[in-house]
């Protein structure tokens, strides 16, 4: 019976501890892991939330960058933290629904080792081709290549990129020879799609917007499900081939087994942030597009395209890259 007590009483003691380190919270400055180099996007988005989110709760909220293997390195780090809700990150399609599935032995689990705390924002991908290339379309672009096997090649900003795997849905869904031709980064890309040195390139839109404006550059769809309002006029490609989209994001996530009234208190303060005015036109002039979802929305979409991405990685024999 001294026992059976004794144990009632410390299960108590923890569960009180545990409650009332959830009510204090925060009481220290919290850490945001960007998983990538200062100076992209995921840095500008990170860094405005960490001041949203430190003015909302009250405690400075410190970047830091944690880059090195396309992202691998500071997520596993956050995967391996203690939930407690002073450690959060900012992790993309590439790694919580591409990585994993290229690698032989992945450090981490995109759904179990993580909390979703909301989708911040959509970074909308464009199909661009040179304006040599004699289509209007992609229905066109698909004809042209299965008379032309051997100007079938896309570029994109790396092997595994979301870029390189819409390049691959759409080999699929068309049949048509597109081979990729993978780059150190969009950049060089693009720069060899508007020297005629390769004629089509995956890109993310903001990159490509000026080009296409000046005519140097000709968009054929985007791989979002609903057209982008940056291009009203490009189609999507589902509007050729039902149910195609691939899309590019951005998004927060804990430690797994984060305490759910500490997940509430941090979504609702990065949600509150990324929804004002200011916050969306900021980032949609680096080219993305506010979503700020529920935590349960984001499992959502977590779920699906583990799923998607990993038939697709599989059949295009990118496991290993």
């Amino acid at each position: 019976m001294d026992r059976r007590r004794a144990c009632l009483t410390l299960s108590a003691l923890v569960m009180s501890g545990s409650v009332s380190a959830q009510g204090s919270w925060p009481d220290r400055p919290i850490r945001l892991v960007v998983p990538y180099p200062p100076g992209a996007s995921t840095d500008a988005l990170g860094r405005l939330v960490a001041q949203k989110v430190s003015a909302a709760l009250g405690q400075p909220v410190v970047v830091e960058n944690r880059a090195g293997a396309s992202g691998i390195i500071g997520t596993e780090h956050v995967a391996r933290s203690a939930p407690d809700g002073y450690t959060f990150l900012l992790g993309t399609d590439s790694t919580h629904s591409s990585s994993t599935h290229m690698m032989a032995n992945p450090s981490y689990h995109p759904i179990r080792d993580f909390t979703p705390l909301t989708l911040a924002a959509a970074n909308p991908i464009v199909l661009v081709v040179n304006p040599n290339v004699p289509a209007r379309s992609v229905s066109e672009l698909v004809e042209w290549v299965r008379r032309n096997p051997d100007k079938g090649g896309f570029g994109s900003s790396g092997a595994g990129s979301p870029h390189h795997l819409a390049g691959e849905l759409l080999r699929e869904r068309s049949g048509a020879q597109f081979v990729h031709v993978p780059y150190k980064g969009g950049a060089p890309a693009i720069a060899d799609l508007l020297g005629n040195q390769i004629p089509m390139v995956f890109a993310s839109a903001i990159t490509v917007l000026p080009h296409i404006q000046s005519g140097r550059l000709r968009a054929l769809a985007v791989t979002s499900a609903t057209r982008y309002s940056g291009l009203p006029d490009v189609p999507t490609f589902a509007e050729t081939f039902s149910g195609f989209e691939l899309g590019s994001w951005l998004a927060f996530f804990a430690p797994a087994n984060l305490p759910a009234p500490i997940q509430a208190r941090l979504s609702a303060a990065i949600r509150a942030g990324l929804s004002e005015p200011e916050s969306r036109d900021k980032l949609a002039a680096s080219g993305l597009i506010v979503v700020a979802n529920e935590p349960r929305e984001l499992a959502a979409v977590i779920e699906r395209e583990f799923v998607s991405r990993g038939r697709l990685i599989r059949e295009a024999g990118l496991r290993g890259q």
